[in-house]
């Protein structure tokens, strides 16, 4: 195939891993001479104004909602327009409201892609829980038809993990297994510090960044902290991003005591300025689809000390980029920390590893993998 047309949806570009995955693969994609390129938002928010400078966006009102009474409303006609008008080989489509509105009036001859960053939308409730709960059984409808389009096209789906691949697996029909396992990447060399990473100084720099939520479990890192102190190590964390636990999570800080210790930076631009100036990176979620920050931390030379969030299992090596903690024991969690801080040989030697790791994820190697997907499964 000569020129490969691709059309991006994603529902808006708020930050967010999903976001910014999209928005690098985009401006990979847009430097590749046998590539045409344009990127389509419902939402207007663009917290990314530095990523999307050089991309062709198309802001497109189309909507659409399901109705269990058979009420569905769809106004696609502009999403419509813009398929027809452009004519693309490939339509890639990431997050809920792109999911559905892509799908609603299906092109047999175009390829769609269903880049699964979380499991939301296909998520299998128990029939009791449908059943009892107004919420759960209008999910449950949504869901269904969802697959029901995905059915009437060729639609092929992108697992970002070895556990979104397993999740994808047991949530769609065995008729809709068309997954390929494709792990996330990064612009490496934004990230990549190219001095190596020697501890200076006697303040330990601590950085994290996600959003405020509660999967991602920030307000973990405040008892981390205060049992760092404890032992007599003088530290300092960083945490970036922004969410609806903002407030709980400075509460925990004030009363804990620590408003000199931990600065919630909110949301930042140039994250890669403070992985520069930290020591470890912390990862304290739950529940974490893949681990964008983690690859993005070690590219910067930080070892990371992680909680075991399934999706992070793939890029966590115990003991050779940091370490990975399985439960959320603060004390050990705080244990691993110190034993970096404190063995500067194992320290230099988990940087090395690290930026080494995460070199394997740059995105122009991730590019040149999805390129040979769509290819192939356009040939199917």
């Amino acid at each position: 195939m000569n020129n490969l047309k691709i059309l991006f949806a994603i529902t808006n570009l708020n930050k967010g891993g999903a976001e910014r995955i999209a928005l690098d693969i985009c401006n990979e994609l847009k430097s590749r001479s046998n590539v045409e390129l344009k990127l389509v938002v419902f939402e207007a928010q663009n917290e990314y104004p530095f990523l999307t400078k050089d991309l062709d966006i198309i802001l497109c009102n189309s909507k659409i909602s399901y109705s269990i009474l058979g009420k569905d409303k769809h106004e696609v006609s502009r999403f419509e327009a813009i398929v027809n008008d452009f004519k693309p080989n490939v339509i890639h489509t990431h997050l809920q409201v792109a999911e559905h509105l892509a799908r609603q009036i299906p092109h047999k001859e175009i390829l769609y892609i269903s880049h699964y960053h979380e499991n939301c939308l296909l998520n299998i409730l128990p029939l009791s829980k449908i059943l009892s709960n107004k919420k759960d059984f209008v999910f449950e409808y949504d869901r269904r038809q969802l697959l029901k389009k995905y059915r009437k096209c060729n639609n092929h789906f992108i697992a970002i993990s070895k556990d979104m691949e397993e999740f994808l697996f047991r949530a769609l029909p065995p008729d809709l297994h068309t997954i390929k396992l494709l792990p996330n990447a990064i612009d490496f060399n934004r990230f990549h510090q190219k001095e190596q990473k020697v501890i200076e100084g006697n303040e330990l720099r601590l950085v994290t960044v996600g959003s405020l939520v509660d999967k991602k479990n920030q307000v973990f890192l405040v008892d981390v902290m205060k049992r760092l102190l404890a032992h007599g190590i003088h530290a300092h964390l960083d945490i970036l991003g922004d969410g609806e636990n903002k407030q709980k999570i400075l509460e925990e800080i004030n009363k804990a005591g620590l408003n000199e210790t931990i600065s919630v930076r909110g949301k930042v631009d140039k994250v890669e300025e403070y992985l520069h100036r930290a020591h470890i990176y912390v990862h304290p979620a739950l529940y974490e689809p893949f681990g964008l920050a983690l690859l993005e931390a070690m590219a910067a030379g930080l070892p990371c000390v992680s909680l075991d969030g399934k999706g992070n299992r793939d890029i966590m090596i115990d003991g050779m980029n940091g370490y990975m903690v399985e439960t959320p024991d603060a004390g050990l969690f705080a244990h691993r920390i110190t034993e970096l801080w404190n063995n500067r040989e194992l320290y230099g030697r988990m940087s090395h590893y690290a930026v080494d790791f995460a070199k394997k994820y740059d995105i122009k190697q991730y590019v040149d993998r999805l390129l040979a997907f769509y290819n192939q499964a356009i040939k199917v």
